[in-house]
């Protein structure tokens, strides 16, 4: 498994480097071309450095702006195959839900701590990671890093999984990592925030009432249509499928949307704290 997880890493960060020689060799800074193919300045330098797993959609872009004649458009086969392998790369006590979110046709979640890693920056999680205790090795945390970017392809894949994400206000107040970071984060959460299949609500600090003081949780849909919960607790992780208990994860997440802020109102909140900062 070591020895796949690193031939998996090098491949990723090989086509990353052609990726960035390609776009010098084309005049385009990694702003300039990520407006191009419809990227962040951050998610071009993820994948140039081999953080992020290029999609088959980008790469078929890229081939054709970078005028590659072929070459990226070559190891689209190769890294889809990566990309199963890569899943062996999640620490042992989260594999299990790491391979039901890929293939789950609902993602619901309610967060009292932190951004979703669906929804994370790279800078946020790294940051989170930095700050783990007791602390991890670099190498360790920019692999971690590496696959919680890797989740996320599932929000720009089609047909992607309906999401809905609820946080508590103080999640977003929270600077992990600097206001630079913070912003940047805010700013993601705006963007996702806009996708079709995304819907993100804002649970307000004065609400009297709180359903969720439990903590937080993540409920999902599988492909079989089978509902099952993810918990994690001071690193205690805990799959439910038992369907009495998801059910009544699935009836408080209810009340959860029903007493937190609109969509609408929060992408609003959102805004307005990226005004005031």
């Amino acid at each position: 498994m070591e020895e796949e997880e690193d031939i998996t890493s090098d491949l990723f960060t090989a086509v990353g480097e052609q990726i960035k020689v390609l776009r010098i060799r084309a005049g385009l800074t990694q702003r300039e071309f990520g407006r191009l193919v419809g990227y962040t300045e951050s998610q071009i330098s993820s994948i140039e450095r081999g953080v992020r797993v290029p999609q088959p959609d980008f790469l078929e872009k890229a081939d054709k702006l970078l005028n590659a004649g072929g070459l990226l458009l070559a190891v689209k086969k190769s890294i889809e195959k990566a990309q199963t392998k890569a899943r062996v790369r999640h620490p042992g006590w989260y594999r299990n839900y790491a391979w039901l979110e890929a293939e789950a046709l609902e993602l619901h979640h309610y967060g009292t701590q932190a951004v979703h890693g669906l929804l994370q920056t790279e800078a946020y999680a790294r940051a989170l990671f930095t700050q783990r205790r007791p602390l991890l090795s670099d190498e360790t945390i920019e692999k971690r890093v590496a696959d919680r970017l890797a989740r996320q392809e599932i929000l720009q894949s089609w047909p992607a999984p309906t999401c809905s994400f609820v946080f508590q206000e103080v999640v977003l107040q929270h600077p992990i990592g600097g206001r630079a970071v913070w912003r940047e984060q805010l700013e993601q959460l705006l963007r996702i925030a806009r996708l079709r299949t995304v819907e993100l609500q804002v649970m307000p600090t004065d609400r009297e009432d709180c359903p969720g003081i439990d903590g937080p949780f993540n409920l999902l849909t599988t492909k079989k249509g089978r509902q099952v919960a993810y918990t994690e607790i001071q690193g205690h992780p805990r799959l439910i499928t038992d369907p009495e208990e998801v059910r009544v994860i699935i009836t408080r997440y209810g009340i959860i949307r029903a007493q937190a802020l609109t969509p609408r109102e929060s992408l609003a909140l959102i805004e307005k704290m990226l005004g005031d900062a």
